[in-house]
């Protein structure tokens, strides 16, 4: 195997919308070697599709898991289910085309050593927020809630360096991400990506985004089914990722204020998961 070749990791739940056409484009795009499909415990026929493209796709293994341990355990299951020097994270929602990770893996090159993402849109074209991150400061949330918007304007820089870009579409050499240790398997869902860019940056690589590569994803097709789920899992992650990174440079009064502020917050946001749901 030379340096070139890619391993597309998906992780997929009740995608059976999204994943023939996400698994289409992946067939179709450079230099990957190896798609690795893991499965949470999906019962909407998502399996069925895969196992078609299976068949006629030696490129393509999957691992059905019986539940639903979560999206970074999912992930690492399919980094080390695989072996291709490149790893790229592509949710089953998001539509790659012929170069897009061909690019990404050569803007790394390009930074030394990195972990790069790409500019997304939804069917709208409409951008997502999330592309492009700062870190969240949970105490300056306290004193200014506009700084919950962790979003990041993008500049008139091809490659824009910043803290952390979005889990739907990540790629990075294997070698950073063994080194770093992979996903935090303490996450379920959300705040997993925003703890794997600042552990890259820790260990003195580079976090960017190619505002040149465009690619559509369908948010959210996943989460419409469980929404409360996927909230309590949210703000759970986001506590997570203040404990670990945070909370020991603060006072007990700002910790415990932290927490009633991220879980104050869960019954709104879950209301209207639930109406956006419906």
């Amino acid at each position: 195997m030379s340096g070139d070749e890619i391993a597309a990791i998906v992780v997929s739940y009740r995608s059976a919308a999204t994943i023939d056409a996400c698994l289409r484009h992946l067939r179709a795009a450079r230099d990957v070697a190896q798609i690795r499909v893991i499965d949470n415990g999906s019962d909407d026929g998502s399996m069925e599709c895969v196992q078609r493209h299976a068949a006629a796709d030696p490129r393509i293994r999957f691992v059905a898991n019986p539940d639903n341990p979560g999206f970074a355990v999912a992930c690492n299951q399919g980094a080390s289910a695989s072996d291709a020097p490149w790893l790229a994270f592509v949710n089953p929602d998001l539509m790659v085309v012929a170069d897009d990770l061909v690019r990404l893996r050569d803007d790394a090159r390009l930074l030394g050593e990195a972990l790069v993402g790409a500019d997304l849109i939804d069917e709208a074209g409409d951008h997502d927020p999330a592309a492009r991150r700062r870190d969240p400061d949970f105490a300056a949330m306290m004193r200014n809630p506009a700084m919950r918007d962790l979003s990041v304007p993008s500049n008139d820089e091809q490659l824009q360096r910043v803290a952390a870009v979005s889990g739907a579409l990540m790629l990075v050499p294997r070698t950073l991400f063994e080194r770093i240790g992979g996903f935090d398997s303490g996450y379920r869902l959300h705040a997993e990506d925003l703890d794997l860019c600042r552990r890259v940056r820790a260990a003195g690589a580079i976090v960017a985004i190619d505002n040149s590569v465009v690619v559509t994803h369908l948010r959210g097709v996943s989460s419409r089914s469980r929404p409360v789920f996927v909230e309590w899992n949210k703000h759970r992650g986001l506590w997570r990722y203040f404990r670990k990174f945070d909370a020991r440079s603060h006072g007990l009064a700002t910790r415990a204020m932290v927490f009633a502020m991220i879980w104050a917050r869960f019954p709104f946001a879950a209301s209207r998961a639930i109406v956006r749901a419906n």
